[in-house]
């Protein structure tokens, strides 16, 4: 088995990929999202942390977290809401006794100060038009660029012409 290291700051920001199995787009319908929302709320009322930004596309997901002071543990939190999804979606399962609905790991960079973070935050939200999804960000339903219009952290028409700095970012 690999040994992989992950950054381990207590309190810190991380950003994160998480990809289904094969790309299968799990998450092309509102009954499977809401199924994926519900997996969020339960871990959040176990294991609290804040979730600054997010977009659900059909094959992957990308989030912001900020985690609780002191406390470093993503993985048991992802481990979580990949198993409660997982159970919900897919009652088959592998040779492993495995369900099929994740990759296995997930991609996660720490938020090192402010630029990083609206960085990503940018790249996040701009993520369903990269992949032809929609023409225009605020089109998406499944991300948290609502949220940060409706606070005037946005214009509506954003994103167009695409953002330098998203240009020069690449997460999955």
């Amino acid at each position: 088995m690999s040994n992989y290291r992950r950054a381990q700051s207590p309190g810190g920001k991380y950003f994160f990929t998480v990809v289904t199995k094969n790309r299968k787009p799990w998450f092309n319908n509102e009954n499977h999202i809401d199924c994926l929302r519900q997996a969020f709320r339960q871990t959040l009322l176990e294991k609290p942390f804040i979730i600054e930004a997010i977009v659900i596309l059909p094959d992957h997901l990308h989030c912001i977290w900020q985690l609780p002071q002191g406390d470093s543990d993503f993985s048991s939190r992802w481990r979580e809401i990949k198993k409660r999804v997982s159970r919900d979606l897919d009652r088959q399962t592998n040779h492993r006794n495995e369900r099929q609905v994740w990759q296995r790991r997930f991609w996660e960079h720490q938020i090192r100060d402010e630029i990083d973070w609206q960085n990503h935050l940018d790249y996040i939200h701009f993520n369903p038009v990269k992949h032809g999804l929609v023409q225009q960000v605020k089109d998406w339903p499944w991300s948290s660029f609502h949220k940060f219009f409706a606070k005037g952290w946005y214009p509506n028409d954003w994103g167009y012409p695409l953002p330098d700095i998203v240009k020069q970012m690449e997460f999955e």
